[in-house]
């Protein structure tokens, strides 16, 4: 796990909220505090679905929002003169980039071993800092994973071009 400090807040916002750079994470939760608290859950309602959404989402391996699908409703409550006092925004890697990791970094786990690859941002209201983590279904000592994960989100934002520094 690591802890950055995201430097440049209103890009970071701007990439977040209307670019497409966060697009393809999964949503596992967020809450935005404005005059009020808004709480969502990115777990989906499989009885909201037909049975083709179902199949498909089965075979994507999904039960969590896109993030490009929940951002229309996240940049309405943010959006205006006031910056929120408070916002949490947990993502959670898809099942297909969690397959990709591994095929790229061997490291003797399959995809069902892993509960999840989690990125947290968290602002207070003047500092905006992202956490890592990783999450297994089985317990073990080695944190190559962990290592792989943190260099792999350090990458991520070295190419969207989001300016951080290590906490």
């Amino acid at each position: 796990m690591i802890a950055l400090q995201i430097l440049d807040i209103k890009d970071f916002m701007s990439k977040l909220l209307i670019g497409a750079a966060f697009d393809p994470f999964w949503l596992s939760e967020a809450s935005v505090t404005t005059s009020i608290t808004y709480n969502l859950t990115g777990s989906l309602q499989p009885d909201f679905f037909d049975t083709e959404e179902k199949e498909a989402l089965a075979l994507e391996g999904r039960n969590y929002a896109l993030w490009k699908d929940v951002k229309p409703f996240c940049f309405s409550i943010m959006k205006g003169k006031k910056t929120p006092l408070h916002f949490k925004i947990v993502f959670l890697l898809s099942r297909k980039n969690v397959e990709k990791l591994l095929r790229d970094h061997p490291l003797g786990l399959t995809t069902e071993d892993i509960f999840g690859l989690f990125v947290n941002f968290q602002y207070d209201g003047t500092h905006l800092t992202c956490t890592t983590g990783t999450s297994l279904k089985t317990f073990t000592l080695d944190k190559t994973l962990d290592h792989v994960w943190d260099d792999l989100i350090q990458k991520f934002f070295k190419q969207q071009k989001i300016p951080y520094q290590n906490l």
